[in-house]
């Protein structure tokens, strides 16, 4: 908060006014010796220009989120795919992508979408998000979202981008499940799981998922 004061040319003073705030109350903030409550970041993300990567982040607790939270979230993070949904939720997409992930069933498009989510904002907490992806055994799935982005990056000649997506893979293959998943769709019919044992990709077979998403299949993300 306070490098982003500066690069506004605001005194504490002219911030702490915007925010709604003392500038007592605000020194206190950018010494470290006073939490930022989630009111606040949510308005220092938008008066002070910072990356929504920078709203706070608790301790992880699953929800039963509908598609219509997902599809507000993602558009309002600038996902091409859900740009005409209403924009009402604001979201650090690092928890968004954990909760997402941690869904039993989610509309495809919203599935789609994940490998943007996780290329878009490379700065996301991703020792937050394997920390709790384990917890939750959802480590397959992050890692088969982290290498179809991985993917995306190359397509695009986004090297530095591609390369540390490909670390993070590195660091979930060791805690890599041996049973089979989904990839958020655990409603599939019998049959659709038999043939997708046979038809999906070689990477999903790694990650031991029952998906037939490809990178091929993401038109909003490759753009």
């Amino acid at each position: 908060m306070k490098a982003a004061r500066i690069a506004s040319s605001w005194s504490q003073h002219d911030a702490a006014e915007k925010l709604g705030v003392t500038q007592a109350y605000l020194s206190m903030v950018e010494r470290g010796t006073r939490a930022v409550s989630a009111e606040l970041a949510s308005k220092a993300v938008c008066i002070l220009k910072l990356s929504v990567t920078a709203l706070p982040l608790g301790p992880y607790r699953h929800h039963d989120r509908n598609g219509a939270f997902f599809q507000q979230a993602l558009g309002s993070l600038g996902y091409p795919g859900f740009a005409y949904v209403r924009r009402t939720v604001r979201i650090n997409p690092t928890e968004l992508l954990m909760a997402a992930l941690d869904s039993e069933d989610l509309d495809a498009r919203v599935t789609e979408a994940l490998p943007w989510l996780a290329g878009a904002f490379p700065k996301m907490d991703w020792a937050w998000l394997t920390f709790n992806a384990k917890v939750q055994d959802r480590q397959n799935r992050l890692a088969f979202i982290t290498l179809l982005a991985a993917q995306i990056a190359r397509r695009k000649g986004e090297p530095a981008l591609e390369n540390l997506l490909l670390k993070m893979l590195e660091t979930l293959e060791r805690s890599r499940l041996a049973a089979e998943d989904t990839l958020c769709n655990q409603a599939m019919t019998a049959a659709e799981r038999k043939w997708l044992r046979t038809h999906r990709s070689s990477e999903a077979s790694h990650w031991n998922l029952l998906t037939d998403l490809r990178v091929e299949n993401l038109d909003h993300a490759l753009r």
